[in-house]
């Protein structure tokens, strides 16, 4: 597994595909690099081997299995046996067997489950993942999971222990969830936390009337919001890698830039502090 130091991994939703741009990922240091099956209509994978084969193998790659293309257009399905060929397929279409393989939003197939139910279901689906693993399918394996709480009601204790945690990070999660994290990576025993979505999607107006700079130590005035709210999500929850997208190579050089920067973490705990008062009241 990676080391402790802070590490931006550029993320390929809703991305062009674009050669430049890992080239230039490349050239800032960048060498981690996140997709999932869906990305790009379903053709995320192919795009990358047919554009960029020779660039793949200086990237550590994450990918996520979990949707299907279904009658509708998209389904989800947490069955073990589609997921097994759904690893075995992105291997053969990336032309390499990715680093790391992550359950995609399994909360997608448990909404509405019985307690039992998403148990077995979702018990099931960490089984293939861990097993694609352990026959070489993929190095590690984990789970990404835009909302969490279901997979809290599926006793985790019991299950294979994922080497990797994806989850939501920065100011604009909330309070709930990051505890909900916390315990359910401890008793999980979760290999590493991975943030996903620092700046909250479509909500940038929200950099414009926050200034999280004060989080960073000594204040640097000199970095932006935007590098100060990315560089303090790392925080939020503790994580060891954050996934950005992103098709603006300047955008990511300030993101790198922003790694170098150093969080005070008295002041995000005392933030912290603030929102547990805040919901007690």
């Amino acid at each position: 597994m990676h080391g402790a130091d802070p590490r931006l991994v550029l993320g390929l939703h809703r991305s062009r595909h674009d050669r430049g741009l890992l080239t230039a990922a490349l050239d800032l240091g960048v060498t981690a690099l996140d997709t999932a099956a869906p990305y790009l209509g379903f053709r995320s994978h192919m795009a990358l081997s047919e554009m960029a084969a020779d660039l793949l193998p200086k990237f550590t790659l994450s990918t996520k299995v979990g949707f299907f293309p279904g009658a509708g257009g998209v389904e989800h399905s947490l069955d073990p046996g589609r997921l097994r060929l759904a690893v075995e397929e992105a291997a053969r279409e990336l032309g390499r067997e990715p680093d790391t393989v992550l359950l995609h939003n399994p909360e997608r197939s448990l909404t509405g489950l019985s307690l039992a139910d998403d148990r077995a279901l979702f018990g099931g689906a960490c089984a293939a993942l861990a097993e694609a693993a352990r026959d070489g399918l993929c190095q590690d394996w984990g789970v990404a999971s835009w909302d969490p709480r279901l997979l809290s009601r599926a006793r985790v204790e019991d299950l294979p222990s994922p080497d990797v945690l994806m989850v939501r990070a920065g100011f604009l999660v909330g309070i709930d969830l990051l505890d909900l994290v916390a315990v359910l990576r401890e008793v999980w025993k979760v290999g590493e936390t991975w943030g996903m979505s620092p700046f909250g999607g479509g909500h940038g107006k929200v950099w414009e009337e926050f200034d999280p700079r004060p989080f960073l130590r000594p204040h640097h005035g000199a970095l932006s919001r935007i590098q100060a709210a990315f560089r303090t999500s790392f925080h939020l929850p503790s994580a060891t890698a954050v996934a950005v997208g992103t098709d603006d190579s300047g955008h990511l050089a300030e993101l790198v830039q922003a790694l170098s920067a150093e969080v005070d973490t008295d002041a995000v705990s005392q933030y912290l502090h603030a929102l547990h008062s805040r919901r007690q009241n």
